[in-house]
């Protein structure tokens, strides 16, 4: 073992010291770079080391290769080129080991009963003979057996670790892989590194490519250009593309891997020839992509076709009897969308805030009730399958909850094979739908449900693939109802108005600051004053004045996700303006802090959450390594390393807010998100305010959303589809210009 040579030295020679972690001071789960002071034998003051480490412990013993050098703020530091972590061996160490919290289930209290119990057998015992932890007091069958996994879990996800960074990739994803592979995880990530980027989230193409390059597979392999071609495909699902025309493909590749055309057309024909892919007319999809497309348009032709199993309802008589029970008497186009819902087999009910979808829904209801037909309520949604139940008290579900989604299975229960009891269905929200889900929800519906669909095709699409809404409506194939009156007219009704004004391309309007209203325009070009105007709104004016709670009931807008007013950064000025103390956890570079409000930002099966599910955290327990955070009422647990799936919630993106209703939105808009400033963008954000919106912003970047109606075409087939289908035209083949 070296020690530390004067830290008079140039700083220029390369050194190998050993000695113990005498504390963390920063690390970045992220990318492994990690700060921590280490304490070399016979040297009274510990050194600081900086470098990067698959993980790292308080307590343990670490061997680091490389040279000192001057920090112009925190001065004197060892950079480590190499950090080689060893478990300690005395008792001392061990009990700082195991007291800096790393295995679930001991904290310093119990580290030192272990110590103490077993001495430097302790590691070896909590392996090799875990039965006689139950010999220290407080730990029963279940707290063993919860520190013996914990313990084999950071151990294999160490080595993954480490063979990861090996190869150039950080560690944020590491146990996630573990728990996704297990103990075979090197042996499948070596076979096969481009899973990662389909297998485990968080982990893109980059990242498995640089595996693949580091353990040898060549550039210009075919399984580089399989795994590529897929890649490809799949960042375009992400922008909502169903499909990719094969020229664009093979160049969009191409660019991507530096590979001649000639290996990835070959490797296309063979994605295609095993079914990975499939090339529709030289439309290339994914194939289950492809597979959700044709079940979409074949279910609703035959839906449309196939008798409902209920004798018809007399429309004439229905409808006044409906206004009755609802309290409101019809306009006509109101009275058109209530007949179309109880006449035909298929319907779609369309129209912007304010104007009467749900009171259909209501009026909908009632009838079938009356019938005592077998009435399913859906939504995409947790939140808005709940307005659903509030609006027509009556239960809702969301989709994956109607269809029974197993998580073990990855599956639904409901299916083509075993459908749901339904004689008539009504799906809210519908414009949030993307096409698997539809394709999923309508397999598992019986030929002879009769279904309809609410949505408004004005709101930002599905984040998912596809536009089923608008193109069902765009076929004109399913009969549809577009309600256009405004009813929704309460306090003035700005929100509403304001909506349809931008809708149509029109200025909005705004009150006086004096003037009680549901709407505020507060002129702002500069971002700081911007932040801080935000800031008094959610602390001081809209609480005092409106008595909302500014953690539950306050929701900040904003277009993008990065810059200064981005969601990541308001967020964090936020937490510390309205929950600023209190335990914390910090992972991810991120803090956070009971009583926090946090989003999931990925759809977890398991936990029966999804991308966009909001919660508070009511719990942080240190010694478990879990929070505990409350969605709609239900306790979900989340273990430290999976924190990942959560953000920070005070601010959100406008594409994470659809499906959502806010008591009070205050909502942000500058010129520098000029590339995100379109008119369904303004549109969804101010629908999402039920009693109040408070616009921050400059006119000329408002101005700019409110003309800016060129919605980016998404690459779909399904409107040409449902038209062959239905037999009422050629097919009619999606042009590669403008699409």
């Amino acid at each position: 073992m070296s020690t530390v040579d004067s830290p008079s030295q140039d700083g220029t020679a390369k050194q190998e010291m050993t000695g113990q972690v005498e504390n963390v001071v920063y690390r970045s789960e992220d990318t492994g770079y990690t700060v921590f002071s280490m304490k070399i034998p016979d040297q009274k003051e510990p050194i600081t080391v900086v470098g990067h480490s698959a993980a790292m412990w308080v307590g343990e013993t670490v061997n680091a290769e490389g040279e000192w050098v001057q920090h112009k703020k925190h001065g004197l530091q060892f950079r480590a080129d190499s950090l080689t972590c060893i478990v300690p061996t005395s008792a001392k160490g061990i009990e700082r080991y195991l007291a800096s919290g790393m295995i679930q289930g001991i904290r310093k209290v119990m580290a030192k009963r272990l110590v103490q119990k077993f001495g430097k057998d302790t590691l070896r015992i909590i392996e090799k003979e875990s039965k006689r932890l139950e010999e220290v007091e407080g730990i029963g069958p279940t707290r063993r057996d919860l520190i013996k996994s914990s313990w084999i879990e950071q151990k294999a996800v160490r080595d993954i670790m480490i063979f990861l960074q090996g190869h150039g990739v950080g560690t944020a994803q590491s146990a996630r892989i573990y728990r996704q592979y297990g103990n075979d995880a090197i042996a499948r990530i070596t076979d096969n590194p481009y899973r990662l980027c389909q297998d485990i989230w968080g982990i893109g193409f980059k990242s498995a490519d640089s595996v693949a390059m580091s353990i040898g597979i060549p550039a210009d392999s075919e399984s580089r250009a399989r795994a590529g071609l897929t890649y490809t495909l799949r960042a375009m699902t992400d922008e909502g593309h169903c499909f990719c025309p094969v020229a664009e493909l093979i160049l969009q590749s191409q660019a991507l891997l530096d590979i001649p055309a000639e290996i990835l057309t070959a490797a296309l024909e063979h994605q295609t020839r095993i079914g990975q892919l499939a090339n529709d007319d030289n439309h290339v999809y994914l194939r289950s992509l492809h597979e959700a497309e044709i079940t979409i348009a074949e279910k609703l032709t035959h839906l449309k076709s196939t008798p409902a199993p209920f004798k018809p309802i007399i429309v004439e008589k229905a409808v006044p009897w409906a206004e009755h029970r609802v309290g409101i008497a019809f306009d006509p186009k109101q009275r058109e969308a209530v007949n179309l819902g109880l006449s035909e087999k298929v319907s779609i009910i369309t129209g912007g805030p304010g104007v009467g979808k749900t009171t259909i829904i209501r009026a909908l209801v009632e009838v079938f009730a009356k019938r005592k037909l077998r009435l399913h309520l859906a939504a995409p949604t947790g939140r808005a399958a709940k307005r659903m139940e509030e609006a027509t008290g009556r239960e809702a579900k969301t989709i994956h909850r109607l269809l029974k989604y197993t998580p073990r299975t990855g599956m639904f229960e409901h299916n083509a094979a075993n459908p749901i009891e339904a004689d008539v269905v009504i799906l809210d929200e519908v414009s949030m739908v993307d096409v698997p889900l539809m394709s999923s929800f309508l397999s598992a519906l019986p030929d002879t449900s009769s279904l309809i669909l609410v949505g408004d095709t004005d709101q930002l699409p599905s984040v998912g693939p596809g536009n089923v809404l608008r193109d069902l409506i765009a076929s004109d194939v399913i009969a549809y109802v577009r309600l256009e009156h405004i009813f929704r007219q309460a306090s003035g009704g700005l929100i509403v108005q304001n909506a349809h004004h931008v809708n149509n391309g029109e200025h909005i309007d705004a009150a006086p600051e004096g003037e009680v209203s549901d709407f505020y325009f507060i002129d702002s070009g500069n971002p700081e004053h911007m932040i801080r105007t935000m800031l008094e709104l959610v602390t001081d004016r809209i609480p005092n004045r409106f008595g909302l709670d500014p953690v539950a009931e306050v929701q900040v807008l904003t277009p993008m996700r990065k810059n200064k007013l981005g969601s990541e950064n308001l967020n964090t000025v936020l937490q510390e303006a309205v929950n600023p103390k209190g335990l914390a956890v910090q992972r991810f570079g991120r803090n956070y802090r009971i009583g926090d409000r946090v989003m999931q930002v990925r759809n977890n099966y398991d936990k029966d959450v999804f991308n966009g599910d909001i919660g508070r955290i009511t719990t942080i327990d240190e010694e478990e390594q879990k929070i505990v955070v409350e969605m709609d009422g239900n306790a979900v647990f989340y273990e430290f390393g999976e924190l990942d799936e959560l953000v920070l919630a005070y601010a959100s993106s406008i594409h994470k807010s659809q499906g959502s209703e806010y008591p009070a939105v205050v909502l942000l808009i500058a010129t520098q998100h000029y590339k995100l400033l379109q008119r369904n963008l303004l549109y969804t954000a101010i629908t999402r305010g039920r009693k109040l919106v408070c616009l921050v912003g400059s006119s000329k970047a408002v101005g700019m959303a409110i003309r800016n109606n060129e919605m980016r075409l998404r690459r779909t087939r399904l409107m040409q589809r449902l038209i062959t289908l239905s037999g009422a035209g050629n097919y009619i083949r999606v042009m590669d210009e403008g699409v």
